[in-house]
C-alpha cells in the first residue's frame, strides 16, 4: 500500500473509470437493437457476450425448485435470516401521507404512491449476489411496489444462479429474467414481447450496465450510477492490524477500481496493516483482483490527529467507512460524508453487506456528498395536495396576480382575475367545507 499525504488526492481522478466512445456507442447500438428486435435481439445480444444460446428468457417455476436443490440448506437459511433483519431494517423507514386543515378552509398535503414497478439488476459474471437481491426487492415491497422484475446474466448452463433465484422467491419476487448487461437494461427501459417496462431500475452493475442506465434515464427513472467498491478505515493504536487489514481487502477483492484507504494517526499500525494486506492478499482466492486495487488504489494515510483523518475522511466521501478507535462513537457527529458508518472493532463491513439490515447498494465515487443508500423512499413517488376554500382564495388572490404578472404570465393572473369577476359563488363546489377530517388532519384509506 502507497502512503499518502493528506492533501493528496489526485488518485482519486484515475480511479474514476473513463466511459471510452467505444463503450458509450457501443451501449447506444445495444439499446437501438433492443428497441428495433425485442426479445430476438436479447437473445442475439447474449449469445454474442454471454456465449450461451437461450430458448427463452423468463425464469418457470421449475427453475426455481431446481434452483432449491442445488443451494445448501444453511445457505438458505443464512438467505432467510438476512431478509428478516433488512425487512425489520426497512420497515422503519415507512414514509405516510398527511393532510392538515387550516381554520379557513384550506387543505394542504402529501399524498404518496408506491411505483407501479422497478426492475432490479443484480450482476453475475465471477460472482453471485444473493445479498443484492434482498438489498433491492426488500425495500420496495416494504415501500408497496407490486411488481418487481429481477435480470440476472446466465451462467454457462443458461441459468441464472440458483442463489440468486432462491433469493428472489424467498422475498416474492415472481418475474425473473435471463439476461444481463446493456441488453437487461433496455429490455426493463423499453419493453420486449414478454418484458413489461418498469418505472425505474435499480442496482449495481459493469460499466456497460451504468451506461446504460445513464442512457435510458429520463425513460425511466435510476437509482444512481454506481461506481467500484471502496472503503475507507479511520484508525487509531487501539485497533487490530489483521482485522483492518482483513476488511480492506473485503472491498479490494470486489473489483481492480475497488479503493481500500486507511487514515490513522499511528504510523506503526500503518506499517503493520501494510504487512498483513500482502500477507492475506496472498491466500485470498480472487487474490488477482485484490492484488491490483491493492497495487492501484490501496493507499495509506498518516494524520497527527485523529480531528484531521476525519477531515480526510469527509473529502473522500466513502461509500463505506469504519471508525475503529477509542470511543468512535463519538467521532460520529463530525462525520459529514460517508454512505454507510460502521462504528468499533466488531463491526467489520462484511456485517452490513449482509445481515445487519441497512442497505448495501450505497453512493459511490464521492457521491456520498449528496446521495443516500437504497432505501423504501426510493420507491415512493409524492404528489402535492391543494385544495383552497373561499375565503382563502379572497385572501390570496391579489399577491397571486401581482406574482404572475411580475414574471410576464397574465394568462396566470386571469385565472385567478375571471374567479374574482365572476363571483366566487356562482357555480363553486359547495362542498368546500366537508372532508373527512379529524382534529384538522386527514387520512387516507
Amino acid at each position: 500500500m502507497e502512503w499518502r499525504s493528506s492533501q493528496d488526492l489526485d488518485f482519486l481522478n484515475d480511479r474514476n473509470t473513463a466511459a471510452t466512445k467505444e463503450a458509450e456507442a457501443s451501449v447506444k447500438r445495444i439499446l437501438q437493437l433492443v428497441q428495433e428486435k425485442g426479445e430476438e435481439g436479447i437473445l442475439e445480444l447474449t449469445e454474442q457476450f454471454d456465449k450461451v444460446r437461450l430458448t427463452r428468457l423468463r425464469v418457470t417455476d421449475t427453475d426455481i425448485q431446481e434452483a432449491y436443490k442445488r443451494v445448501d440448506d444453511v445457505v438458505i437459511e443464512a438467505i432467510r435470516k438476512a431478509a428478516k433483519n433488512i425487512e425489520s431494517f426497512h420497515d422503519k423507514q415507512k414514509v405516510t401521507s398527511w393532510f392538515e386543515e387550516a381554520p379557513d378552509g384550506t387543505m394542504l398535503g402529501q399524498k404518496v404512491t408506491p411505483l407501479d414497478s422497478i426492475g432490479l439488476y443484480v450482476p453475475g459474471g465471477s460472482a453471485a449476489y444473493p445479498s443484492s437481491v434482498l438489498m433491492g426487492a426488500i425495500p420496495a415491497k416494504v415501500a408497496g411496489v407490486k411488481r418487481i422484475v429481477l435480470v440476472s446474466p446466465p451462467q454457462a448452463d443458461g441459468k441464472i444462479n440458483p442463489g440468486v433465484l432462491v433469493a428472489a422467491n424467498e422475498v416474492g419476487v415472481t418475474e425473473c429474467y435471463s439476461v444481463g448487461g446493456a441488453q437487461a437494461i433496455g429490455a426493463l427501459a423499453y419493453g420486449t414481447e414478454t418484458i413489461q417496462p418498469v418505472d425505474k431500475i435499480v442496482g449495481p452493475g459493469n460499466l456497460y450496465v451504468t451506461l446504460a442506465k445513464k442512457e435510458v434515464f429520463g425513460s425511466v427513472a435510476i437509482d444512481s450510477l454506481a461506481g467500484p467498491s471502496e472503503i475507507v478505515i479511520l484508525a487509531d493504536r487501539t485497533a487490530n492490524p489483521a482485522w483492518i487489514a482483513s476488511d480492506l481487502l473485503s472491498q479490494a477483492e470486489h473489483d481492480p477500481h475497488a479503493m481500500a484507504v486507511l487514515i490513522t494517526n499511528d504510523r506503526e499500525l500503518g506499517e503493520k496493516v501494510d504487512a498483513e494486506v500482502q500477507k492475506q492478499c496472498a491466500a485470498l482466492p480472487r487474490k488477482s483482483i485484490a492484488g491490483q486495487s491493492i497495487s492501484s488504489y490501496g493507499k495509506l494515510f498518516l494524520v497527527d490527529t485523529i480531528e484531521a483523518g476525519i477531515e480526510v475522511v469527509n473529502r473522500l466521501a466513502p461509500e463505506h467507512l469504519e471508525v475503529v478507535t477509542e470511543n468512535p462513537e463519538s467521532w460520529l457527529p463530525h462525520i459529514r460524508h460517508a454512505g454507510a458508518i460502521f462504528l468499533g472493532a466488531y463491526s467489520s463491513e462484511p456485517v452490513g453487506d449482509y445481515l445487519a439490515g441497512p442497505n448495501h447498494i450505497i453512493p459511490t465515487n464521492g457521491t456520498a456528498r449528496f446521495g443516500s443508500p437504497l432505501n423504501v423512499e426510493s420507491f415512493i413517488k409524492r404528489s402535492s395536495i391543494i385544495r383552497y376554500s373561499e375565503k382563502a382564495f379572497k385572501r390570496d388572490a391579489e399577491a397571486i396576480m401581482t406574482l404572475a404578472r411580475y414574471e410576464g404570465l397574465e394568462g396566470h393572473a386571469q385565472a385567478i382575475e375571471q374567479r374574482l369577476q365572476g363571483g366566487l359563488s356562482n357555480g363553486a363546489n359547495r362542498n368546500d367545507q366537508k372532508n373527512n377530517s379529524r382534529d384538522g388532519h386527514y387520512t387516507m384509506h
